[in-house]
């Protein structure tokens, strides 16, 4: 859809102060100022992805590059060169001065080259996007958005003297280059924050963050439960748990055992290969994900997915996309499953480890902070112990990558499967252990938030301080007025003068510019 109001009506509506003027100042349109070449509809069978001229589509306009190529003929007028002022208009009404290599001006994009002795190209490109994104604001969405040449050349700009111009540019660039650096100094923190957790996570599934069980038993001349003692433990607690379980059901159902055959049914969990793996701190050993945990995959057996009668109850439907980006608790939930969705659905309890087995967030993780239904795409291992989900959540995270990597493809994505996470390895250290390398890293991590949530709220700042700053600008209060400069009413004569002598010249261009660049492009 096109803007259908009238620009001024959005100039007298504006709250942002972007749009304002200084008293002493004139406001000017600008076609009045500026020439708008649209972009050429050039043949798409002559577009390259590697030679000829550079191509600048809507796509390329915020960037420094373009990503196609045009090796057809053109006529020069549609050359984009460094420094000259383009537009998208379509989606966004992105502006920017172009950075990139001399190139040729693709359709839905259009070129402003204003008269420089009347109004500064580089102050208009500040001035500008305020008005694009009020007009972007008032233009329908149903379908795409759409700027007119018309609507571009009747936008009412702030005429300020033109010295006065160049002065407001220098000073904004000032402000601005400062605003840059802080904010690229919050962005060099934000990635040293995360790369400094990936170390400490690193650390601590070495055994590096804590003082080990074995270091402290040692000088405090004391035992302890090694990792290996642990994991027989955790075994045969597991075993006794499968046999109490199994007897419970057979006396149940009248059906007591005669002998101990029955036992032998038990299936041993699958030990974790441990080919080219690492050393291990003293006092800790790999173990398999099934030999810790119940690992089952998820289940919603409904076809269509979306079917509404299984939707809207009670229960939590937990999904991949519902999982933390960086790991840990899983604190929400877009939808809710019913009793008919729980019949056919998996239940996972509270504390159970989520792990996304299919799609673009395969290998995610999380823990649960409720008890919620899950779908196949999720895998969740179960114990009651929560101390130890924690931990190899954890380590999860840290082999995220490794994960992916070995992941294969099936039907076009990528998919984990139980046989890839049953015997997959995990380092175990002693119980007590444990919980001091959880607590560091809960201490060390609820750190790391708090100054991401800070370089966050720091660039934020820095945005409203962008706007501030252009707002001060254009209200003709970041740089001094001077009672020497050619006041902006006479400026204003001379332009509207020039410009009623050449409409009364005739001009010698050819009119149909298009016509003449087809011609150009077809040769």
């Amino acid at each position: 859809m096109s803007f259908t109001e009238l620009v001024d009506t959005l100039v007298s509506n504006d709250k942002t102060g972007l749009l304002g003027v200084h008293p002493s100042w004139q406001r000017v349109r600008l076609g009045e100022v500026a020439s708008v070449l649209n972009g050429f509809a050039f043949p798409s069978n002559l577009f390259s992805p590697t030679s000829g001229k550079p191509l600048l589509r809507i796509r390329d306009v915020l960037s420094e590059q373009t990503e196609a190529f045009y090796r057809g003929e053109f006529d020069p007028e549609y050359l984009v060169r460094v420094g000259e002022l383009v537009v998208g208009m379509d989606g966004d009404f992105n502006c920017a001065i172009w950075r990139g290599p001399e190139a040729v001006l693709n359709q839905r994009v259009c070129k402003i080259t204003p008269d420089e002795r009347f109004y500064s190209c580089t102050f208009l490109s500040y001035a500008l996007p305020g008005y694009l994104t009020a007009i972007n604001g008032a233009t329908s969405s149903v379908t795409v958005k759409h700027l007119s040449s018309r609507t571009v050349e009747d936008i009412p700009l702030p005429l300020p003297p033109r010295h006065e111009q160049d002065r407001i540019v220098v000073e904004i660039e000032k402000q601005l280059t400062r605003l840059d650096a802080a904010v690229a100094a919050l962005k060099r923190v934000q990635a040293n924050l995360k790369r400094y957790r990936a170390a400490v996570l690193k650390a601590a599934c070495e055994g590096r963050l804590v003082p080990t069980e074995a270091e402290l038993a040692r000088k405090q001349g004391r035992g302890y439960e090694t990792g290996e003692q642990l994991l027989a433990r955790i075994l045969k607690e597991r075993r006794a748990k499968w046999e109490a379980d199994q007897l419970a059901r057979m006396t149940a159902a009248g059906k007591p055992p005669k002998d101990e055959s029955w036992k032998r049914k038990y299936a041993e969990p699958e030990p974790p290969n441990t080919t080219d793996l690492s050393g291990l701190p003293k006092g800790w050993i790999w173990a398999s994900l099934d030999q810790l945990f119940v690992v089952e995959r998820g289940r919603f057996s409904v076809r269509p997915r979306n079917d509404p009668r299984y939707y809207g109850g009670e229960h939590p439907f937990v999904q991949i996309g519902d999982l933390p980006r960086d790991g840990g608790f899983v604190s929400g939930h877009h939808q809710t499953l019913n009793e008919a969705g729980l019949e056919v659905s998996k239940k996972f309890p509270e504390g159970t480890v989520l792990i996304a087995i299919v799609g673009a967030t395969i290998a995610n993780t999380g823990v649960l902070n409720f008890a919620a239904c899950c779908p196949d795409s999720l895998v969740g291992l179960t114990s009651d112990d929560r101390l130890l989900l924690r931990l190899v959540e954890l380590y999860l995270r840290s082999i995220k990558l490794r994960l992916r990597n070995e992941s294969y493809s099936s039907g076009g994505q990528p998919n984990i499967n139980l046989a890839l996470l049953l015997p997959l390895p995990v380092p175990l250290p002693p119980a007590s252990e444990q919980r001091r390398i959880v607590a560091e890293l809960d201490r060390q991590f609820s750190i790391v938030e708090m100054l991401g949530k800070e370089t966050i709220d720091g660039v934020r700042n820095a945005d409203r301080l962008r706007q501030a700053i252009l707002k001060r600008a254009f209200e003709g209060k970041l740089a001094p007025q001077d009672p020497n400069d050619e006041p902006a009413s006479v400026l204003l004569e001379r332009i509207r003068a020039e410009r009623a002598e050449t409409r009364e010249t005739p001009s010698k261009r050819p009119k149909n510019r298009r016509k003449r660049a087809g011609a150009a492009a077809n040769a």
